[in-house]
């Protein structure tokens, strides 16, 4: 099982990682805490100080085309915040 699907590389998580060293994780929805903490520590090399979870509800979307009104559903995921340790620094941007 894959834990970390992706990071979260917005505005706000951007601000909050310069902030208060925390960083978002898009992780796989059966994962624990315990799990995702290992995962991140194994991929970056840095000490996880705490681990936050959401879990978000897929939305209903509906847009208007010529033949209709098609509907459908955004997909459910986990969202994970973790909190690093003081003087550790995650770089998304280091391999582009």
């Amino acid at each position: 099982m894959e834990i970390l699907k992706k990071p979260i590389i917005t505005e706000k998580m951007n601000a909050l990682g310069e902030k208060a060293n925390r960083y978002g994780f898009i992780v796989d929805k059966k994962a624990n805490k315990l799990q995702i903490r290992q995962a991140v520590e194994e991929l970056y090399g840095v000490t996880v100080s705490s681990v936050n979870t959401m879990r978000y509800g897929g939305k209903i979307r509906s847009r208007f085309t010529k033949s209709g009104v098609i509907k459908g559903k955004t997909a459910a995921f986990k969202k994970a915040v973790v909190t690093l340790a003081e003087g550790e620094v995650i770089d998304f941007y280091s391999n582009i």
